[in-house]
């Protein structure tokens, strides 16, 4: 909602001494910038494809050894069993393949390669300065149109800026901007508890990418 980057790095580490894992939701995170799983330190890291400019209905789930080794499969199917045997008796192959069961998403797999390819080919410092340069031109030009409340704080922001115009519903808002080619989102962006702290029941979200 916000766009802020947060501190995980110190928040996994926190975490940790608590002897808490963490799972890291980098939807938001893999298109803007480099992430290094390593760094971070983070025991699971997820994003979805389309995040990425891929296709939809797939994604990438990372987890460290450990957890891949220690935990159990969920689903069954063709390819991620060792043995079976009779009466009873089974045993599952090694990580990843135990978690993946049956025939995947080869077309979305592919897909999302492609769009890994395409992303590292422009390079995410260069991704990430365009998109800096900006964010920068819209924090300054929305400052300057009478009625427009800015969420959040322009430190650290990146990819969107949330607002609303005073005296009109976001979903007014968009569907005026809509009619003028200009895209954004409106509602409460899955983070309802965020939304209403802001003392809102619905904000408008414009983001920015690679393509903007």
């Amino acid at each position: 909602v916000l766009g802020q980057v947060n501190p995980v790095k110190n928040v996994v580490k926190l975490a940790h001494q608590a002897n808490v894992p963490v799972l890291i939701d980098g939807a938001q995170a893999v298109m803007h910038q480099q992430v290094d799983v390593s760094e971070l330190d983070c025991d699971f890291y997820t994003f979805s494809a389309h995040k990425l400019y891929g296709p939809t209905g797939t994604g990438v789930l990372y987890a460290k050894t450990e957890h891949l080794t220690s935990m159990v499969p969920w689903e069954g199917g063709g390819a991620m069993i060792d043995q079976v045997t009779l009466p009873i008796g089974t045993s599952y192959g090694q990580a990843p393949w135990k978690f993946e069961a049956g025939t995947p998403n080869i077309a979305g797999i592919l897909g999302l390669g492609a769009a890994i390819d395409y992303v590292e080919n422009i390079g995410l410092n260069a991704i990430a300065a365009h998109e800096a340069k900006l964010m920068h031109y819209m924090e300054k030009s929305l400052a300057n149109v009478a009625g427009i409340e800015i969420y959040g704080e322009s430190k650290n922001r990146s990819g969107l800026i949330s607002f609303n115009l005073k005296g009109h519903h976001s979903f007014d808002v968009g569907a005026f901007l809509d009619r003028y080619g200009i895209a954004i989102r409106t509602g409460h962006h899955c983070a309802m508890p965020m939304v209403k702290k802001l003392g809102q029941s619905s904000v408008c979200r414009a983001s920015i990418g690679l393509y903007t």
